[in-house]
């Protein structure tokens, strides 16, 4: 437990304070104390300052009884400068009291059995057919290769200029890709000049329902992410025997069994993960991919695997409910 702010709830009330994404560390400028009303006395560096700033969430950090994050990798990147934001100090003053729960989807909302957005199947041979919808419904052609999507938004940290890097091989490889998400303008611009090419399809915005078309049709769901605390599409993609290419960080890590020379000699593989997150290393993902989608056998196995994965809130909620008892545990 900290002494150098007082327990938030006051009392006897313990406090646990859920980081997400470090990276929004609520900041202001110390000139807005008065406003605030926060106490001048504890602006410093043990109590709520940050860099000369104000920050909400080193102040809930340090006061708090405990911390989680949303994956135990991501937990441990916390401690480091790389990913730390700022806070590896902080985060590091406080490990003991940190916990890497990871995040879980809503298993009846992503239930490729009963999903009304898409062509629904229960099984990897019931996936073609909500494939030949995405195609039919996007324009693009029959193809030799693995069918890619992404669902994101587009920013610096989801990786997805690594995409476009790497999307010349990928293509060449006789794969496709299919696009929904907005951010960056830039990014936007560059997807949308991509889909001058019969096999790519982009479309910038958000829908729903065409994100689970595309889970549910694409054979592979890319997310390149530089950082990515737990990330929820590599999953939605699990559920749906997409199989996922990821960067070996964060939730990404936690989440998808590589399909190295282990994995696939014991028949466990649910994915592709790849390091460090360069285009470079991205494309040897995509080309791994393109070989393992050649071997039907494998690839089929894969996707059951990727099904079979628990994905839900089961183990999640009870490692929360655990700590919640450990923290009101009166002994």
């Amino acid at each position: 437990m900290t002494e150098y702010l007082p327990r938030m709830g006051g009392g006897d009330v313990r406090t646990v304070l859920t980081i997400h994404n470090i990276a929004f560390t609520g900041s202001t400028d110390p000139g807005r104390l008065h406003s605030l009303r926060l106490d001048p006395a504890r602006f410093y560096s043990e109590g709520y300052e940050f860099w000369g700033g104000i920050s909400a969430l080193k102040a809930g950090l340090m006061g708090a009884d405990a911390l989680t994050t949303v994956s135990p990798s991501y937990a441990d990147e916390l401690m480091t400068a790389e990913f730390g934001m700022g806070l590896d100090g902080v985060m590091r003053h406080r490990q003991a009291a940190l916990t890497g729960i990871l995040n879980g989807i809503d298993e009846q909302a992503w239930d490729p059995a009963t999903d009304p957005a898409i062509v629904a199947f229960a099984d990897p041979a019931g996936k073609a057919a909500a494939k030949a919808a995405l195609q039919a419904e996007l324009g693009l052609p029959q193809a030799d290769g693995p069918l890619c999507v992404i669902v994101s938004r587009m920013t610096h940290q989801k990786g997805l200029d690594l995409v476009l890097e790497t999307l010349p091989a990928l293509l060449a490889a006789g794969g496709q890709l299919a696009v929904l998400g907005s951010g960056d303008p830039g990014l936007e611009q560059a997807f949308r000049q991509a889909s001058a090419d019969p096999n790519v399809a982009v479309r910038i915005g958000y829908d729903e329902a065409f994100s689970h078309r595309l889970i549910a049709g694409g054979d592979a769901i890319l997310v390149p992410s530089r950082f990515e605390p737990c990330g929820l599409t590599q999953m939605y993609g699990l559920r749906y025997g997409t199989i996922p290419v990821v960067a070996l960080t964060g939730g990404l890590a936690d989440t998808v069994i590589n399909a190295s020379p282990a994995g696939l000699a014991r028949g466990v593989a649910t994915g592709i993960q790849f390091a460090p997150v360069t285009a470079v290393a991205l494309r040897g993902a995509l080309m791994r991919l393109a070989t393992l989608y050649a071997d039907r056998d494998t690839w089929s196995r894969m996707q059951a695997n990727a099904m079979a994965h628990p994905v839900g809130w089961g183990q999640s909620a009870r490692a929360y409910a655990d700590l919640y008892a450990r923290l009101t545990d009166p002994s």
